[in-house]
């Protein structure tokens, strides 16, 4: 076995950090979990399982000031490599490696990584219904789904593994190689967790650094990229230059139609992109246009993501909770044909809403704001549109819901994390959905 009686420490108890201890454990190691939190709160399930499959865990600042030995150390996505339980274990110079690493190296088929500030999930999500329809054993994981160090653990057999992958999980790759990278797009984010957004898009970049001639890597053709190893294929619904581009409602391959844009239910140029991405990584595995274009017809779009919920006196109101930063709010404004009553604000992550100001000048007629951010965006939108602060999700469907007029949308596009209110950007989703189902006809 790979790690046999190597001691290894993995940072946080979350789902890939218990991922990794799990794979870890069945490799040989002998495995110590280590998580800032208390393990009374919402670790207590968690730590319990591991502890009974035999695993050491250690939680609150006694995970901080652990001075054990260890000759390995594996870094769940969400713990920040500054923090100072991070740092107890980078001071002491101890290799260190992240969980997708972790996964990638005991799993035996090749991967597909998808990155990209917005339409990760989709874009991975489709790849996935697709490969499969077209009998090309794969799974949607990584930082979607499963951790990819559970996949590796389970052992089953793939073709491909059709892996998101975030900034967080790039971070700490040394050898991770893609046989085909996707590069969606680029935007602020994140800015709560890196020091600039040049580092944040250092580490998005880290998804080409181990591929080779040998390799693809498909992209937006409108994004500044450094020289990359692989082999390009490029797409992008605004450039005339691209392999997959957008003419008269269809997209288009070397000036061939290949999918008509009204045989889908996905709608808006990011969608699009996201399609055309799809499209150019099943070429590259050597499907035909004939074999994708069906499943990719068939996909029905995900929850939270610019989702109608209900039409109420004429008032239209859109669930796009999974907006999480500004470039996703400025998509779901741009596909908007109507007035808006705009829900927005969540967790400070470090960048200002004033980018914006133009187009919700010329989409938005109010807005309602919640959260850490609320005062922020609302000085940041100072002369440009009414705004209000609500104390919470429940007030601000109110509110919208008394300012509405019929012909318009309230839309719930937040532009940031939800961490501040809610336990993720589908657990805030959810909750919209069932207060608007809750108001009176």
């Amino acid at each position: 076995m790979r790690y046999t009686d190597r001691k290894v420490a993995v940072l946080g108890a979350g789902l890939s950090g218990t991922a990794a201890a799990l794979l870890l454990q069945e490799e040989g190691a002998v495995v110590t979990v280590l998580d800032s939190a208390d393990e009374r709160t919402r670790l207590k399930t968690t730590v319990d399982n591991l502890r009974a499959r035999g695993i050491n865990v250690i939680c609150g600042p006694e995970a901080e000031r652990d001075a054990s030995h260890y000759e390995l150390v594996v870094l769940s996505p969400g713990i920040d490599p500054v923090s100072p339980l991070a740092t107890n274990f980078s001071s002491r110079n101890i290799e260190t490696i992240g969980e997708l690493e972790l996964g990638w190296r005991s799993c035996n088929a090749p991967v597909i990584a998808i990155t990209g500030t917005n339409g990760k999930t989709t874009t991975t999500e489709l790849l996935a219904q697709m490969l499969n329809a077209c009998g090309q054993r794969t799974i949607a994981c990584g930082n979607i789904g499963k951790p990819l160090s559970e996949v590796a653990r389970e052992g089953r057999s793939f073709d491909v593994l059709t892996v998101e992958v975030s900034s967080f999980q790039l971070e700490t790759i040394t050898t991770f190689r893609p046989s085909i990278s996707v590069w969606l797009n680029f935007a602020p984010d994140h800015l709560d967790r890196y020091r600039s957004l040049g580092e944040y898009h250092a580490a998005k970049l880290r998804i080409f650094d181990y591929q080779t001639a040998d390799d693809v890597a498909v992209v937006n053709a409108v994004e500044t990229l450094p020289e990359i190893k692989a082999r390009r294929v490029s797409f992008s619904a605004y450039a005339d230059y691209a392999d997959f581009r957008l003419a008269e409602g269809a997209i288009v391959y070397q000036n061939t139609p290949v999918l008509r844009l009204s045989d889908t239910k996905l709608r808006g140029s990011h969608n699009i992109e996201n399609l055309m991405a799809t499209l150019a990584v099943g070429l590259t595995r050597g499907l035909s246009f004939e074999q994708m274009v069906p499943p990719l017809s068939a996909y029905d779009p995900r929850p939270h993501r610019c989702e109608f919920v209900r039409e109420i006196s004429g008032v239209g109101y859109i669930n796009d909770s999974k907006a999480t930063n500004l470039a996703a709010v400025e998509k779901a404004l741009l596909s908007q044909a109507k007035p808006v009553v705009l829900i927005a604000g969540g967790k400070d992550k470090g960048f200002e809403f004033d980018t914006l100001r133009d187009l919700v000048a010329e989409k938005v007629r109010a807005t309602v704001l919640i959260g850490e951010m609320a005062e922020r965006i609302c000085s940041d939108w100072s002369g440009v549109v009414p705004c209000e602060i609500a104390h919470s999700l429940a007030e601000a469907v109110e509110r919208a819901h008394a300012i509405a007029k019929p012909g318009e949308t309230v839309l719930f596009s937040p532009g940031t994390s939800s961490f501040d209110m809610f336990k993720s950007y589908a657990d805030r989703g959810d909750q919209f959905r069932a207060l608007v189902h809750a108001l009176p006809k």
